[in-house]
């Protein structure tokens, strides 16, 4: 596997704690940070090309599909659905349990959300009216992954597990055991082959998806917020709680490249 490239793009004032990449332009990727803004950045220019604030701490975000809306989420459990093309806030609903992370499915119909009570909760969309309450984890639920092929979702939980699940019978159908601390946050590649976790532990973890085998591992010298493959290629953008030379957050994600063996 060789490396390919690596890129730093610099703009927040402070943590990047979540980043995603929009399913129809592999040039561009959203981020959600703790300064209250969510930013859209070209990669080929380095550039901030958008920029919303809004009303709390982003903790989490995530592109719908067709690349229309995005979801996030705050530090209060807040959900806000921007619109892309006016990169406005569409609709706001605040819950009253702790909300980790979002996703949608592949086809835009579904909702996720991973909470602190163990369970992912499957809600229709737009509606957003609540249609399954899955018993994931007996610790939180951290962090959510959508395969794109439409077989499996992944759930990274507190326990330091991820699990793998079948989409279309919402069963669990495998566990991934690779790290020592909670699991904050993965990703599957765009072809649904590989899927990258990390945490606490100082490192990021790419292993195959059909039989768990570590592929690569990826060093890290903080602890990751946010992995998250690209649409088209295999580049993977990651940002953490790296810190300055003043021990201040450094606002900064970096994205890695390598070729299949």
């Amino acid at each position: 596997m060789g490396k390919v490239k690596d890129i730093e793009l610099k703009g927040h004032t402070d943590s990047v704690d979540q980043l995603c990449w929009d399913p129809k332009h592999a040039d561009l990727l959203a981020t959600a940070s703790g300064d209250k803004t969510v930013r859209l950045w070209d990669t080929r220019s380095g550039k901030c090309t958008q920029q919303v604030e809004l009303s709390g701490e982003n903790i989490n975000i995530t592109y719908k599909p067709d690349g229309m809306h995005i979801a996030v989420g705050n530090r209060v459990d807040e959900l806000t659905i921007l619109d892309v093309r006016k990169f406005k806030p569409l609709h706001r609903r605040k819950f009253n349990y702790e909300v980790n992370e979002l996703a949608w499915n592949t086809t835009g119909e579904l909702f996720f959300l991973t909470t602190g009570n163990g369970t992912i909760e499957v809600l229709a969309y737009p509606s957003l009216k609540l249609l399954h309450t899955l018993m994931g984890h007996t610790a939180g639920c951290y962090c959510i992954a959508i395969d794109p092929t439409g077989r499996y979702f992944a759930v990274g939980s507190a326990d330091s597990l991820v699990s793998l699940w079948d989409l279309k019978e919402m069963l669990c159908v495998r566990t991934f055991a690779k790290f020592e601390w909670p699991v904050r946050t993965i990703s599957f590649n765009n072809t649904g082959e590989f899927i990258a976790s990390a945490s606490e532990d100082q490192f990021i973890d790419i292993s195959y998806v059909d039989t768990g085998r570590t592929v690569h591992q990826i060093p890290s010298t903080a602890a990751m917020n946010s992995v998250e493959w690209n649409s088209k290629f295999n580049l993977l953008a990651y940002a953490g709680d790296d810190k300055n030379k003043y021990q201040a957050d450094e606002g900064v994600f970096r994205i890695f490249g390598f070729e299949s063996a």
